[in-house]
């Protein structure tokens, strides 16, 4: 049976960068609070005028055509995981397949929040198994930076910039590639985690604008205890059904939201600290970026064959979690 695997994988972070004790000059915080209650140090910024996440997409793309040494004019779609478009319209996934001369492929967005990239990955899974395409881009590409108030103590520490890319392609090996995946929406956590204005309910006004309500916001306990409980379960639901145990998965990858949230996820799940894949103290919170951003940053540890649980928790709700089969 025809299955998608992933065959290649790049990403970008902007060079500027932003510590905490940059942050502490800007709002009130320090390094300790910080690091306590979130694990982050630092966090890439887009400093460069006039782009956007579009900008930082291409480079990803352009970084995962070179690595695979696959030609721009082979690819048949681009997805892009986005919740930093770089316009309302036209799609961000448009403008990276412009910019990286995708002139045969269609494009289009998703907007998961933080999940972006499983449901993503997940879409672009159908499209291969179904036959209609053979070579698949997924990028999530977010400049979080564009939403974050940095006055705002509580969540400006949290977010970061950055973008990465995956090449799916089809396969015909058993037991190898995107193998399961299981996704839920809860509309209830709309208040919880928003950028109220700038949609159709609540257009830009000076208003909107004054009020601070074009930046994230966030009820940080209610988003806590629902990340941890969805994350979890999902990855627990995703492992029983392929009759998985701990011990037969190489490592759990989750989002990188709150180190926090992914100690509590790994130590309900039973995984051992050396068995999942961390690095939000360097980048913060990349929304759908994060997933992909920790695969390619440790694909060294990776080897064919490794059996990896992926899950991630955003804004909607919407969460959920894959299996993966490793096949670089």
């Amino acid at each position: 049976m025809l299955n998608a695997r992933i065959s290649g994988i790049a990403s970008y972070v902007p060079e500027d960068i932003l510590d905490n004790e940059m942050l502490s000059k800007m709002v009130d915080t320090n390094d300790e609070w910080i690091t306590t209650r979130v694990g982050i140090k630092t966090r890439h910024i887009l400093k460069k005028e006039g782009e956007g996440s579009s900008y930082m997409g291409a480079i990803a793309v352009n970084r995962l055509l070179e690595s695979t040494g696959v030609k721009a004019d082979e690819i048949d779609l681009i997805i892009c995981a986005t919740s930093n478009p770089d316009y309302r319209f036209p799609s961000t996934g448009s403008v990276i397949a412009h910019r990286c001369g995708l002139t045969n492929a269609y494009a289009y967005d998703v907007q998961a929040a933080c999940a972006g990239f499983l449901v993503s990955l997940q879409d672009g899974t159908a499209y291969i198994r179904s036959g209609m395409y053979k070579k698949v881009i997924v990028v999530a590409a977010e400049m979080m930076s564009s939403m974050t108030n940095y006055s705002d103590r509580t969540t400006c520490p949290l977010f970061g910039d950055a973008a990465a890319a995956v090449l799916l392609e089809p396969t015909e090996e058993p037991n190898v590639g995107v193998i399961d995946g299981e996704f839920h929406v809860n509309g209830e956590g709309l208040p919880f985690l928003i950028m109220p204005a700038g949609g159709s309910v609540k257009p830009a006004t000076h208003e909107t604008v004054d009020a601070g309500e074009h930046f994230v916001y966030q009820q940080g306990r209610q988003v806590y205890k629902h990340a941890v409980t969805d994350m979890l379960t999902s990855s627990l639901s995703v492992m029983e059904r392929n009759g998985l145990t701990v011990d037969d998965v190489a490592y759990l990858i989750p989002h990188q939201a709150n180190l926090r949230i992914i100690e509590a996820v790994s130590e309900r799940a039973n995984f051992p600290e050396e068995k999942v894949l961390v690095n939000i103290q360097n980048y913060g919170n990349t929304s759908a970026a994060s997933i992909p951003l920790c695969l390619d940053e440790n694909k060294g540890k990776l080897h064919k064959g490794d059996k990896l649980i992926l899950t991630a928790f955003g804004a909607g709700f919407t969460w959920g979690a894959m299996y993966i089969v490793w096949d670089i």
